[in-house]
């Protein structure tokens, strides 16, 4: 069995306002309501061409360039600011 000890792991927080995941949710969310929801595959190969066929049409007829609404400096400082109270919070 590895030993652990020596390990070292870093916690990175994802913004709350994490601006693309929200764009990712959506587009699950798209997908389960447009073309899962009530739909019934006989096969796995069937539910994966469903999916891949819906990803091609949202690609040549929905899909827009997804535009950051905040400067990574600003990311970057939420980050410092969300370190500096886990460490208060920590001592």
């Amino acid at each position: 069995m590895k030993d652990n000890a020596n390990r070292t792991f870093s916690f990175t927080p994802t913004p709350t306002s994490a601006s693309w995941m929200n764009a990712v949710e959506g587009f699950f969310s798209k997908l389960s309501r447009q073309r899962l929801k009530h739909a019934v595959f006989n096969s796995l190969d069937a539910c994966i061409a469903a999916i891949e066929g819906y990803i091609e049409h949202h690609d040549a007829n929905d899909a827009r360039p997804f535009r950051w609404s905040k400067e990574p400096e600003d990311h970057v400082e939420a980050w410092k600011q969300g370190h500096q109270r886990l460490k208060e919070s920590a001592s």
